[in-house]
């Protein structure tokens, strides 16, 4: 009897237009793991949107760094079409790749600014396996590597409807605005609340509107929507985007972006540079010192001679 209730549920599932043509499904699954490396912030971030995402799939940490198209193998071996790695790179920098796999492509974006939820302590909370809304700024369509990006978004954060562990709920919204050519993302709670009743104008007034009496005994009320924020945040900065899934050419670079490691080594150069000018200015100044006639020259002691005091009232 349980496999005549599948079969008769699954042929009952599918909607049928006019002329017969069976809706197709929309099938994500996304594969969520990190590199070898990662902070406990990372791991956390990486937790929240696995809680996020309940078509997602969690794997152990890829040992490689340089052989990332064996992930193409590793989808194809959990059924996922969709890829999120985590790069952690010395412990600080964590870069993420988003790939359609097998066939690409795939975006390369620096990671940073995270907040996890147990940072934030917001009050918004959500149900877990419900279905979030997607909102994007209209920049997204003004340029074709954002439209793919765009594209790539949807496919990983939008959960399809009757995908495993979800719940027919829509009760959060997930933003996506681009501002300073980084990618903000901020995730927010619907919050639905009823109004107070509105107190009566005057004592023997009372009347009411048609519409309004009808809504009464509809049982209708009517409520107030406002966004309360979940978490976690951060902020992603594009680098490149490959062809195919973790390979492939070049389609887009980012010229403006620089490496986290360039602006450390620029840092550490103006110190050093602070430090030389700090010590070519004591030779500077000992120099003076030797030229006034006073105690040292260029650094050395003054030569006695026979009219120095230490020499005449010795």
């Amino acid at each position: 009897m349980a496999a005549v209730y599948k079969s008769l549920s699954r042929t009952n599932g599918h909607k049928e237009d006019g002329g017969g043509n069976v809706v197709r499904r929309n099938r994500q699954r996304v594969l969520i793991l990190s590199s070898r490396g990662v902070t406990y912030r990372h791991r956390h971030l990486l937790n929240d949107l696995y809680s996020l995402l309940p078509h997602s799939r969690k794997d152990a940490k890829l040992d490689t760094k340089t052989k990332l198209y064996q992930l193409n193998e590793l989808a194809e071996l959990y059924n996922c079409n969709n890829v999120f790695f985590f790069e952690a790179r010395k412990g600080k920098d964590l870069y993420l790749w988003m790939s359609k796999a097998p066939n690409g492509p795939t975006v390369k974006m620096h990671l940073q600014n995270l907040h996890t939820m147990e940072e934030l302590h917001f009050p918004g909370n959500c149900l877990k396996g419900s279905r979030p809304i997607l909102s994007f700024d209209a920049t997204f369509d003004t340029q074709p590597h954002l439209r793919v990006i765009k594209e790539l978004f949807l496919h990983i954060f939008g959960v399809p409807k009757g995908a495993r562990k979800t719940k027919p709920f829509v009760d959060h919204v997930m933003g996506f605005t681009i501002a300073d050519g980084k990618i903000w993302i901020r995730c927010y709670q619907i919050n639905e609340t009823e109004q107070g009743k509105s107190k009566e104008d005057g004592e023997g007034d009372g009347e009411v509107d048609s519409a309004g009496k009808k809504a009464k005994r509809k049982g209708e009320r009517d409520t107030n929507l406002s966004l309360v924020e979940i978490g976690p945040r951060f902020v992603l900065t594009p680098i490149v985007i490959l062809e195919s899934s973790f390979g492939g050419p070049v389609i887009y670079e980012n010229k403006e972006f620089v490496s986290p490691n360039q602006i450390r080594s620029d840092l550490r150069l103006s110190k050093a540079g602070r430090y030389n000018r700090r010590s070519e200015q004591g030779i500077e100044r000992k120099a003076k010192k030797g030229d006034l006639g006073l105690r040292s020259q260029g650094g050395r002691r003054r030569e006695r001679d026979d009219l120095d005091e230490s020499v005449l009232f010795a």
